[in-house]
């Protein structure tokens, strides 16, 4: 199959560089001439593993190339699939912008009959508009073309999109006609052939799955932190709450962790643009304004609770291992990390950080008043404290000799519950986690 690919930021270069690597042929199309000749050099604008090596692969096959050219790209296209962003507004409802410019674009420039796919996440509804707008355009050119709009949310993991991709937990696709969904069954037949399900629904059906799904995994991260906060009072182990709970089939053990709070481009944005919907419709919302508000104060847990172990944070100097929202990723969109240092830079502490590959993500997005280190270790020199906000795999288990040399102080706060806390204390630190038995005063 020919597809066009709108977008080639994290949903549209991680689906065009994967359906291109199972036979489809991609023109994968940005406005942004600078990321399409990185593409074309063989570099890739974000970090995930894998992704390289898949687009170097298509590429080479000629089964996938890159432009700024949409128009050029219609006339032999089988599907248009729109993956362009859709940041939050102000009010909290998604900027539908990019997807509408570009169904504008698809208007002006089709010559016959093409497939128009949604795979940006879109509130119930968009479908109609891109079909009304892509209709306006006709109408202006004088035109009468047959097309078809269908939704095919992404469910993709930063860290793991590209396995994602390639092995799917579902395929979700909503049609309108059978023509559609005939078109998208041949998109995704390799993956229907390896047993990955292919779940055929409306497309108002399609479009609110994303935002349930999203939502459903905030719920539990908060649901979990709020049981964290019991356990630090109580003196109860989340660690066996979560075993306990988790062992349950009719719940089951995903997204129980505690920690300090979700972040990424897509939870946090994607249970206010619910909120938004329900709003606009008459639907209460006080549980996910309640699973937000939980987030949020989640956030600042690890700084409140250094700040009643030190004293003032003035003149502290405190490490964090840690930048992105999550390992495996150089996503630093709404990241916990980045809450606690402006919070810990407000308060007067000197702030190193350090994050294998999301430093630089960060610096656009932190205020001055902190250090980036080369490493970990360096990170921790003359700290009174550390912080670890991201489980990257090299926090788990670090030199405790070499950490115990470089710091001043000997408190480790662990905001993923993801070190050896019995080889710290052995080792002189006082840790605190999430959730679980405060060894602080051990040390």
């Amino acid at each position: 199959m020919k597809v066009t690919m709108v977008g080639a930021g994290y949903v549209g270069l991680v689906s065009g560089a994967c359906l291109a690597d199972v036979g489809n042929t991609i023109t994968c199309i940005d406005t942004n001439a600078e990321k399409i000749e990185m593409l074309a050099l063989g570099k890739m604008p974000i970090y995930e593993p894998g992704l390289r090596e898949v687009v170097l692969r298509a590429v080479a096959s000629g089964r996938l190339r890159f432009s700024t050219s949409l128009a050029d790209s219609l006339a032999d296209a089988d599907a248009v699939f729109i993956a362009v962003g859709t940041p939050e507004s102000d009010d909290g409802s998604a900027d539908l912008r990019q997807v509408e410019s570009v169904a504008r674009e698809i208007g002006r420039h089709i010559t016959g009959y093409v497939l128009v796919v949604t795979k940006s996440t879109v509130p119930v509804g968009t479908a109609k508009r891109v079909r009304a707008l892509i209709a306006e355009e006709l109408s202006a050119r004088g035109l009468t073309i047959h097309f078809d709009v269908a939704s095919n949310p992404e469910f993709l993991k930063e860290g793991v999109a590209v396995s994602d991709f390639l092995r799917p937990d579902r395929i979700v696709i909503g049609t309108e006609t059978e023509r559609a969904a005939d078109l998208l069954y041949k998109i995704y037949r390799p993956f229907v052939l390896n047993g990955h399900p292919l779940l055929a629904m409306d497309v108002a059906s399609a479009e609110l799955t994303k935002y349930a799904a999203n939502a459903m995994l905030a719920v539990r991260i908060s649901f979990m932190n709020f049981i964290s906060q019991l356990c630090d009072e109580t003196g109860a182990s989340v660690t066996a709450v979560r075993q306990g709970v988790g062992s349950d089939p009719r719940i089951g053990s995903q997204f129980l962790y505690a920690g300090v709070g979700y972040g990424g481009s897509c939870f946090p944005k994607d249970v206010r643009a619910l909120m938004r919907i329900g709003s606009e419709l008459g639907v209460e919302t006080a549980m996910l304004h309640a699973v937000e508000v939980i987030n949020e104060r989640q956030k600042l847990v690890l700084v409140d609770r250094l700040e009643a172990l030190l004293g003032p944070l003035a003149g502290r100097r405190v490490a964090v291992w840690g930048l992105a929202f999550k390992p495996n990723t150089d996503d630093v969109r709404e990241a916990p990390a980045l809450v606690m240092i402006r919070a810990l830079i407000a308060r007067g502490a000197d702030v190193v950080a350090y994050d294998p590959v999301a430093s630089e993500q960060a610096r656009l997005h932190l205020p001055r008043g902190y250090e980036i280190a080369s490493n970990a270790y360096e990170a921790l020199d003359a700290a009174d404290a550390l912080i670890v906000a991201t489980e990257w795999p090299e926090f788990r288990t670090p030199d405790l000799d070499e950490m115990a040399k470089r710091m001043r102080g000997r408190v480790v706060l662990d905001g993923r519950n993801a070190m050896d806390s019995e080889a710290l204390v052995r080792a002189g630190f006082a840790w605190s986690g999430i959730g679980l038995p405060d060894r602080a005063e051990r040390a």
